[in-house]
């Protein structure tokens, strides 16, 4: 094998978050009477995406991100509510929500089944995502996952990867971010495989491989 550890992302390659963010965020709706339009669902996720784009930048802390958020979108509102009760409740509800990318168990279980040892590398909250992935259909397939809130330092940091490996070889990181995973990965000297679906232009990044379907991954290993 050239790579016998293969280092996944979790959302947005492996796991649709989109889908489980929209699940929660109804949930998160309900509890607190707070009205879920797409016009409402737009302001929470331009304040969360900018959030997290400053935590990848190293700016916020994922505590702050996930306090703070919730305060500026009921701020946004103009609506009195527990914002720490939301975020709780959105938390809650988004750690029973997982819906696995096309083909990604499909996949998976192919290159379980190979011998390949099945990595996960993820920022998001620790209880939220080992919920996910206790109760995803192919969780079991993983040998471990390695989550920045426990690591001490997120991607892309080289601190995130050298908590991973002390010496990483045979290691191959996939992921769709180009800020986070690609960049992560030429940070700590890893190959790194983009997954690209929407065909996005490349950065000034180095790309080992690119693929746009998770089917194409066995056929570069």
């Amino acid at each position: 094998m050239k790579y016998r550890y293969l280092l996944f992302d979790a959302d947005d390659t492996l796991l649709d978050f989109s889908l489980a963010s929209l699940a929660a965020f109804a949930a998160m709706c309900r509890h607190n009477g707070i009205p879920n339009t797409p016009e409402v669902y737009q302001i929470y996720y331009d304040i969360n995406h900018a959030l997290w784009a400053a935590f990848d930048r190293g700016e916020v802390t994922k505590e702050s991100l996930t306090r703070e958020r919730f305060v500026r979108f009921l701020a946004a509102l103009g609506l009195e509510r527990d914002a720490a009760k939301c975020n709780l409740e959105y938390l809650e509800a988004l750690g029973s929500s997982v819906f696995p990318l096309p083909h990604a168990e499909a996949v998976c279980r192919e290159l379980h089944d190979q011998g390949y040892i099945l990595l996960i590398a993820t920022n998001a909250v620790a209880s939220v995502q080992r919920n996910r992935l206790r109760i995803c259909s192919f969780g079991d397939l993983f040998a471990h996952a390695f989550i920045s809130e426990e690591a001490g330092a997120p991607k892309p940091d080289k601190a995130y990867y050298d908590y991973i490996f002390s010496t990483p070889e045979n290691c191959l990181a996939i992921g769709d971010s180009l800020t986070t995973d690609s960049r992560g990965a030429n940070n700590a000297a890893l190959p790194c495989c983009w997954y690209n679906p929407q065909g996005k232009p490349p950065a000034d990044l180095r790309i080992d491989y690119e693929i746009t379907d998770l089917r194409q991954l066995p056929d570069i290993l």
